[in-house]
């Protein structure tokens, strides 16, 4: 059963979707669903003996092209709808124990091009008003499949954080006449303290204002809306920025360090975004190398973060650990 239910204390949709109770849970390596199916092997969800980068269905969507009807009844203060959209899983590699911090810069710009090609496809459906793009890394987050790969959310409503960043940056936009993100990256390498690294076109920094101790927002340094804004220079040097930021993650603690990966970008719904601002952003659960940034009473239930370390000591950690991106073949 998927249904989308109407919580009208926080004016948001919640979905139910009982059939992702069975979905698979951290299946030995040999039995990975997201291998290459080897010949005469175990079947998997991808039929051939090898791949670049893969997209597909997911086997147990949150949301469904074609949904059942809900299984109760709703009313005036507890609207219910089928749970209209499409979920995709992307397949990074062929590579079961790499990640996207091990692979060459090469591949994650082949990742990048694909975000683009799904933001476009998906966003073409009448049905979808937005494109929620990201990574869950890590059993910390609660992952349950180890090969490296993110998902697509292709949403029947713009989502509650996304839309209060957009009704945030048209309130800065109509009291300044400038966009909320260029103010933010352009203070952020004035002050220089937070920012962990940058190119030409993006800049990856621990915001003033991080609610996870190593959380890192990577913006594009032009004022642009999507990926499918971005020219091919831009599309690599994002690829590039996301590169030194997972690689700088690992070397951190010694460990493949977990994260939520999430791109924000403008909506599918047709209209006018132009106040928006492209960004990513990475919310690691470590603090530290044994202790995770648990998720309690002041953040879950008054939606208050707590953070007990510096922005500006986080950012430094990080930045002592960035690495030139290298090339094939060099230059851009």
């Amino acid at each position: 059963m998927s249904e989308l239910r109407w919580n009208p204390l926080l004016c948001e949709w919640v979905a139910t979707a009982t059939h992702r109770q069975d979905r698979t849970f951290l299946p030995p390596a040999d039995f990975c669903p997201l291998c290459p199916t080897a010949p005469g092997g175990f079947p998997t969800e991808i039929p051939e003996p090898t791949y670049d980068i893969v997209a597909f269905e997911n086997r147990f969507p949150s949301l469904q092209r074609n949904p059942p009807q809900p299984a109760v009844e709703g009313d005036d203060l507890h609207p219910v709808e089928p749970a209209r959209g499409v979920c995709e899983v992307v397949v990074y590699t062929p590579n079961h124990s790499s990640t996207l911090a091990r692979e060459p810069v090469e591949q994650i710009h082949k990742l990048v091009r694909v975000w683009a090609d799904r933001f476009r496809a998906l966003s073409e459906h009448d049905f979808v008003k937005y494109v929620f793009i990201f990574e869950n890394k890590g059993e910390a987050i609660g992952v349950t499949l180890h090969h490296p790969h993110g998902q697509i959310y292709a949403y029947p409503f713009v989502p509650p954080l996304v839309a209060r960043e957009l009704d945030q940056s048209l309130a800065h936009r109509e009291r300044t006449g400038r966009c909320l993100v260029c103010d933010i990256v352009e203070g952020e390498r004035r002050d220089g303290r937070r920012v962990v690294a940058e190119n030409e076109s993006f800049v990856a920094y621990v915001p003033f204002f991080a609610r996870y101790p190593y959380e890192v927002h990577v913006s594009s340094t032009r004022h642009l809306q999507s990926l499918t804004d971005m020219t091919g220079g831009e599309q690599r040097d994002l690829a590039s920025a996301i590169k030194q930021t997972t690689a700088a993650y690992d070397k951190l603690f010694d460990l493949s360090f977990p994260y939520m990966m999430v791109l924000h970008q403008r909506p599918s719904d047709g209209g006018d975004y132009s106040h928006y601002h492209f960004h990513v952003e990475f919310y690691p659960p470590l603090r530290a190398a044994t202790k995770l940034k648990y998720l309690a009473g002041s953040e879950t239930g008054a939606g208050m973060f707590i953070n007990d370390t510096l922005a500006e000591e986080k950012a430094g950690e990080l930045r002592s650990r960035v690495e030139p991106v290298v090339w094939a073949g060099g230059g851009r």
